[in-house]
């Protein structure tokens, strides 16, 4: 049995975003100030869905558009990773909703190095367990570009180890904006054999 240990660690929630539109292509998401999470993810956002279809992301495991469990049903990112993008960018403003964020949080530092498996509980009830790095790659880039044309190509590198994480819903309940939101770390040990 697993054992999940609470840390002393405990942010805050400066920002909610959604897009509800499955025909947007872009990544972008608009700000809300509240949700209530079930374990298909956030109702107000289209990645939402106990199944989500394989893309290149798993282009090792499973042929494009197998169905699979998904993982990726909410995506966080720190405001303190935000901001070190923005500056490294050399952006005068950066909106969190311009790359698909859902959720904004403050206070937990190293946001995007948590582990797999660390959980996320917030004061309105839900609670998220991570399943990865987001890693960057170039199409937030082109939503930046629609803002700051030509700047969108200094995405991947300003955000490398700071484009947040993806999570799936493991208790239901609510999240708004000022919630705060507590730490739970697993084990952390190093597979040998890699």
């Amino acid at each position: 049995m697993t054992i999940l240990n609470p840390t002393k660690i405990t942010g805050s929630v400066t920002a909610l975003y959604a897009n509800s539109d499955a025909g947007d292509e872009s990544l972008a998401t608009r700000r809300i100030d509240r949700s209530t999470v079930t374990f298909e993810g956030m109702a107000e956002d289209r990645h939402a869905g106990l199944v989500a279809e394989a893309d290149v992301r798993f282009r090792r495991q499973y042929p494009a558009g197998t169905p699979i469990r998904n993982t990726r049903q909410i995506t966080i990112l720190s405001a303190e990773d935000l901001d070190h993008i923005r500056r490294h960018m050399d952006l005068p403003r950066f909106d969190a909703g311009w790359i698909g964020a859902n959720i904004v949080v403050a206070g937990i530092p190293d946001l995007t190095l948590l582990p797999p498996s660390s959980r996320l509980l917030f004061s309105s009830g839900a609670a998220l367990v991570v399943d990865n790095e987001n890693r960057p790659c170039r199409y937030p880039g082109d939503e930046i570009d629609k803002h700051y044309p030509g700047k969108g190509k200094r995405f991947v590198k300003a955000a490398t180890n700071r484009r947040g994480l993806v999570t799936w819903v493991e208790k239901e309940g609510g999240i708004a904006t000022g919630d705060q939101v507590a730490l739970h770390l697993p084990p952390l040990r190093v597979y040998p054999h890699a």
